[in-house]
């Protein structure tokens, strides 16, 4: 039965990681995948994680069942963290929370959700966006639309061209936009353009996705999450995929969440119980560790401490990677201008790089970016930046 089955073709992130393992040459670089790197080249496990681990497992007393949508405690967290004790979604209890299996678990329970309570309506997608979040949606069997979001002659956002291309959208329609640190552009709407999309959405009526995996390496904690707060305006409906892949380096612990925000408290509770449908016949229910590390971190002072520390750490050196390449490449004497890259935030950045140039870097110098040109800066250290620009001295002059 098996005999039609065709290969899929390799994933194109994913499948530049196997080839940068299987890649002989001890002077490779792998920029590709997206995992943070401290200046030894490894992701570490955070002395927070490491000590809520410790505490998680000499009290550990069952490995039951959690229920459909998760650790209750973790889900509450999730919520402050993201909007803040005290603001008004969460003292009118119109807000939900469900545990899921990292961000791209919570993406496709939005998208199976949506698929079932509003028939009809597409998902504008940024272009570019995550290459997986086609795949997610188009799985759910939503329709897909884009607008503008990259303006390659400025390397910078093109806002006009994405509103004009919103004031398009049919109202019931779900626009997805990337909290803070988008990927793979790094660039993000200022507060006054945040305003103005929240302005359009509510005009509107659309709703907004907001898939929000980078909280805490842009900007800050609140910093990041400027946007997701200017559109949860009294009253307004949103949905919110957030992940703690990597402001809490739990990678392979899979630990995401999915918040729906209503009108009002029954709403909310409907939005639930439909959303708790759909994991029961994905995954049942989700898994427990890595959810009771971050509700153990969050919920004590000490730790929640040591994480922010360690968090601030990490966004350090990102932003002081970035003004090192943009340095060094610059002493190269390269014609091309990268000094947009110290603007951009987050892991991610565009390079400018084309499919040619990216392709003659991987073949002549084991340095494995994206085809799009897309580099995750935190693979960038001071051990291999000199060889990284002269690379693209190499594919660019």
């Amino acid at each position: 039965m098996f005999q039609h089955v065709e290969t899929a073709p390799p994933d194109a992130i994913l499948g530049l990681n196997e080839a940068f393992r299987n890649d002989p040459n001890p002077e490779k670089i792998n920029l590709s995948v997206g995992v943070y790197k401290d200046e030894q080249g490894v992701t570490p496990v955070l002395k927070c994680v490491k000590e809520a681990e410790k505490r998680l497992l000499e009290g550990e007393s069952t490995k039951s069942y959690l229920p459909i949508d998760g650790r209750a405690g973790y889900n509450s967290a999730v919520r402050k963290l993201m909007f803040g004790a005290d603001h008004e979604v969460i003292t009118s209890n119109r807000a939900v929370t469900v545990q899921s299996p990292g961000g791209t678990g919570a993406l496709r329970v939005a998208g199976d959700f949506i698929a079932d309570s509003f028939p009809g309506a597409s998902v504008w997608l940024s272009q570019p966006t995550w290459p997986n979040h086609p795949n997610i949606f188009t799985a759910a069997g939503l329709g897909l639309k884009t607008y503008p979001y990259f303006n390659k002659a400025t390397n910078g956002l093109d806002f006009e061209g994405m509103l004009g291309a919103l004031q398009g959208a049919a109202k019931g329609d779900v626009v997805l936009l990337h909290g803070c640190c988008h990927n793979p552009t790094g660039i993000d709407p200022t507060p006054q353009q945040w305003k103005a999309i929240a302005d359009l959405i509510q005009e509107k009526e659309l709703l907004p996705l907001l898939d929000f995996a980078y909280q805490g390496f842009g900007d800050g904690l609140s910093e990041d999450a400027i946007g997701l707060r200017e559109i949860a305006r009294p009253g307004q409906e949103m949905l919110i995929c957030s992940s703690f892949s990597k402001n809490f380096g739990l990678y392979n612990e899979r630990v995401g969440a999915l918040t729906a925000v209503a009108t009002c408290e029954a709403e909310a509770t409907a939005v639930l119980s439909q959303l708790k449908k759909v994991i029961r016949s994905n995954y049942s229910n989700p898994p427990t560790h890595g959810a009771a590390v971050v509700e153990t971190v969050l919920t004590d002072d000490s730790l929640r401490a040591t994480w922010e520390d360690e968090l601030t750490h990490m966004r350090d050196r990102i932003n002081g990677i970035r003004k090192l390449f943009v340095d060094k490449i610059s002493a190269c004497g390269i014609d091309q201008d990268f000094s947009f890259i110290q603007q951009q935030k987050g892991m991610f950045s565009f390079s400018g790089l084309n499919q040619m140039q990216v392709d003659q870097l991987r073949s002549e110098m084991s340095i494995y970016i994206v085809g799009s040109g897309r580099i995750n800066v935190a693979g960038i250290s001071e051990a291999n930046v000199d060889r990284l620009c002269e690379g693209i001295k190499k594919v660019t002059s």
